[in-house]
């Protein structure tokens, strides 16, 4: 048996212990973030290049990509690879259009009030490095920034022991129109946006996952700057009935298995069949997977399988788990949409797996993980602007509201915010008295 199993009997729930998610960031890893965080900081650039050498193996003097080294990459990608971009990026560009929100203003018996919609002015986004190179990434964080309509975009990357960017990080840059590229990652590149360095100005917020030091560095900053979420290992769970497909549960699982060790996988079955018949899938895969040590860790240490006995029951483990991603392989997916309510993104049918998401479909990827979707949601266009509130009073209406105000404002304790709209009154009524206005605005 490769992956954990427990079965749920009618009435009972999950906990967080047959979960075994960890509880945030890790205490020894937020204080050797912070280590970095201060230091790049206090010294900027020097510290910077520092760890850049010490954790990534590089020495980099210059740490922003040339616009030669960007049109080399475009040349060098396969045209197969520049299609594919292409096709993603449309999706991913309509499917973020429709999230604009727009500024609106209303006027009623003297009150003007509104909402202006006003997109960031520059942001930073990171991008992976490390086990793979994650072209999808790049769209998927600056899509939704370039349909916002922020003005800069920054983007950090960690290098290659070359020195180097990998050619499909770069060609998807290009894609979407980012030049601002540096070499760097790990939590002195979060520092560095947040503070600003000489090489690397300072942004407004950042977004995009990483490894542990990424998100604790992210956890650091708040405050400095915003960030999109504190982003965990990544997840998904399968939820599937009789009528699943053994090799398409197993595969996807797999899928998600093969980011990283720590990656999480659930199951969760009204057939108490299926998950031998999954393992039977896995064995099979598994001999032919290149990835297969990284996924049968991620399966064993992290993997997770509940049979419960009905539809309903699944339903409500799935809501428990919160996953990242939740794949609905059962008879009637589309009647159970009305039922979930904690998941980052929802796959309907054996049809839609989850690298559909990944990168076509449209819906951003970088999603809550570690149940965070109960009170979380996608990165989108909306993590790229800020609304401002607009009002204004006539004389009239604030006459109106006057008794209210002051009423209020009295009961806090809070005497100068009476006096704020009595004073006005007063004055307004002595000013019309020398006028002879009537006082109407």
């Amino acid at each position: 048996m490769i992956m954990r199993r427990i079965e749920l009997k009618r009435g009972r729930s999950l906990d967080a212990g047959e979960l075994r998610r960890g509880g945030g960031v890790d205490p020894e890893v937020l204080s050797a973030a912070a280590r970095i965080v201060e230091d790049v900081r206090r010294r900027g650039d020097e510290a910077v290049r520092e760890y850049t050498e010490r954790f990534d193996g590089v020495a980099i003097e210059v740490m922003r990509v040339t616009s030669e080294e960007i049109e080399a990459a475009v040349a060098t990608a396969p045209p197969e690879f520049k299609d594919a971009l292409a096709v993603a990026a449309a999706s991913i560009y309509e499917f973020h259009e429709r999230q604009v929100p727009q500024s609106w203003f209303t006027t009623e018996e003297g009150v003007f009030v509104g909402q202006k919609v006003t997109p960031l002015r520059r942001v930073g986004i990171y991008v992976p490095g490390g086990r793979a190179c994650y072209p999808s990434s790049v769209l998927m964080n600056a899509i939704p920034a370039v349909v916002a309509g922020v003005d800069e975009i920054a983007m950090v990357v960690p290098p290659a022991r070359d020195g180097s960017v990998s050619a499909y990080v770069l060609a998807a840059a290009a894609e979407v129109g980012i030049s601002e590229i540096y070499k760097v990652g790990g939590a002195q590149a979060i520092a560095a946006l947040a503070f600003g360095t000489a090489q690397i100005p300072a942004v407004d917020k950042i977004t995009g996952p990483g490894n542990a030091y990424v998100t604790a560095a992210k956890k650091l900053v708040v405050g400095d700057v915003g960030i999109d979420m504190l982003a965990g290992p990544s997840e998904v769970c399968v939820l599937a009935d009789e009528t699943a497909e053994p090799a398409f549960v197993a595969i996807d699982l797999m899928a998600q298995a093969e980011h990283d060790p720590n990656a999480r996988v659930f199951l969760v079955t009204s057939d108490p069949t299926l998950p031998d018949e999954v393992e039977e899938a896995l064995d099979i895969l598994l001999a032919e997977a290149p990835r297969a040590d990284v996924i049968r860790r991620s399966l064993t240490d992290n993997g997770l399988v509940v049979v419960v006995e009905d539809a309903d029951a699944a339903i409500d483990a799935a809501n428990a788990i919160a996953p990242e991603h939740l794949e609905v392989m059962m008879a009637e997916p589309f009647e159970l949409l009305g039922q979930i309510r904690n998941a980052g993104a929802i796959f309907l049918g054996p049809w839609t797996p989850e690298s559909v998401g990944d990168y076509v479909a449209g819906p951003n990827h970088v999603l809550p993980t570690g149940g965070t979707a109960r009170f979380s949601s996608p990165l989108s266009v909306d993590d790229f602007v800020k609304k401002s509130s607009v009002i204004s009073y006539s004389r009239a209406a604030l006459e109106a509201d006057a008794a209210t105000i002051i009423t209020l404002a009295s009961a806090e304790g809070l005497d100068a915010h009476a006096d704020a709209v009595a004073l006005r009154l007063e004055l307004a009524d002595e000013m019309d008295a020398e006028s002879g206005a009537d006082g109407e605005d």
